[in-house]
């Protein structure tokens, strides 16, 4: 099954269990774990927990077993493993105070860069790409 396969199969699960406010994030170079994580709502831990129990459902019958499930006790954040995909489902308040878009997203700067902008406004010389 190739990514965008798996992508597909993820987000399909997620919107058939009425998940809200999915986001797919690609985080190849900005992470050595997995090359995209989907993101998305639930309305209440059972919803959560029933969201994340969908994917790995589907996962399940198109033959991948998930290298790992976390989170499925409280079900404030429930996070299954795929490989090359991770996804997080949130209640809405955790979703909010731990903002995994604005950390992951394509606005968001890794520590290469970071570091390269840091050395650059201390030495007053331009940042080199």
């Amino acid at each position: 099954m190739t990514t965008e396969q798996l992508l597909q199969l993820v987000e399909t699960a997620l919107e058939d269990n009425k998940a809200r406010d999915l986001v797919r994030l690609d985080v190849r170079g900005k992470s050595s774990v997995t090359d995209f994580m989907v993101i998305a709502s639930g309305s209440s831990n059972r919803h959560v927990k029933a969201s994340a129990d969908s994917v790995v459902q589907a996962a399940k019958q198109a033959g991948l077993q998930p290298l790992g499930v976390e989170g499925m006790d409280s079900a404030e954040w429930a996070l299954v493993d795929l490989g090359d995909v991770v996804v997080h489902v949130m209640q809405v308040h955790a979703r909010d105070f731990y903002d995994l878009e604005r950390l992951w997203g394509p606005d968001a700067v890794s520590d290469a860069e970071s570091d390269a902008e840091q050395d650059a406004a201390r030495t007053g010389e331009p940042r080199r790409n």
